[in-house]
Formats: structure tokens, sequence, C-alpha cells
């Protein structure tokens, strides 16, 4: 059951689905179509101590607080997963699941983070009851997703690491 549930993860992000959304950013025409005066007056400017309150634009309430924090929990996730041992399916299994769990908490490029790693992590976790490796392609979605989301990581002071 791992192995068809690493395989459907694998073709979901490989075809461009999850990770289709990583590569491209565009911020949201609806915050600029309604009433664009009382998203910029001085209400705003009280809520921008609650971004998580602003409904408009989930990748802006991402940058203004929760970008740093994301990318600090991939390298905490990146560290789990290079500590589990080789031969731990559950230890992978871990990291997979506390990698979905973040990716439902963020949006924007950031997604595409969590949903690399979690690949990983379950693809690793179904080749090590045979003692195998992932594959390469679940490498290399980490490695581009880390790429994709190196520069917005960098800006709030992270370096993402692999």
């Amino acid at each position: 059951m791992k192995k068809a549930l690493a395989a459907a993860i694998a073709a979901a992000v490989l075809s461009g689905g999850s990770l289709a959304g990583c590569s491209v950013s565009t911020p949201a025409p609806a915050e600029s179509t309604g009433s664009t005066t009382s998203t910029s007056s001085p209400g705003s400017v009280t809520n921008s101590g609650t971004p998580a309150a602003s409904t408009g634009g989930g990748s802006s309430a991402s940058a203004a607080g929760g970008t740093k924090a994301a990318c600090e929990l991939f390298n905490k996730l990146v560290a789990d997963y290079a500590a589990v041992s080789p031969t731990d399916p559950q230890g992978y299994e871990d990291v997979y699941s506390k990698a979905q769990d973040a990716k439902d908490t963020v949006s924007g490029d950031l997604r595409g983070l969590f949903a690399s790693l979690s690949l990983l992590a379950i693809d690793h976790s179904s080749a090590a009851e045979s003692g195998g490796k992932p594959a390469k392609e679940s490498e290399d979605a980490v490695r581009d997703a880390v790429f994709a989301n190196a520069g917005t990581c960098t800006a709030e002071g992270v370096t993402l690491r692999l």
C-alpha cells in the first residue's frame, strides 16, 4: 500500500500537480479589484499585526509573518529527514506526516517545499523496507523546490538546506 501511495504522489507531483504551483507566483487579483481604498486604509495598518486576519491575499499574509517560520520549519524537517535511519520506514513516515501538515499551513510557492519533502519522505519510507533509496525524481523535486524558494527564504534571512 505504501508503494501505491508513493507512486500516486510521485505521479501527481511529477505531472505538475503540486509542484507546478511552486514555480509560478501570481498575486491574487481579487484583492485589487475589490474596494482598494478600504484595503489600503488605516484599517489595514491596524490589522498588519495579525496578517492571518487578511482574507484577500494569502501570499501577502504569508510574507508578512509566516514565510520566515515556514522556511525555518522546512529546514527543521530536512534535518529530521536526514536523521532518520536508512532502514526505518516509520521515521520517514513521521517526516511525511509533518511535511503534509506544514503544507496545509502555507500558500503559494512555499507549498511546493513541503509537498516535495513529503513526496521524498514517503518514497524513502517505501524504499527503506527493502534497504533501497528513494527515486532520483523525488530527490530532484526537493532540489527544484528549494531553488524555486531560495530567494523568498533568503529575503527573510533563512538559507534553505538540502
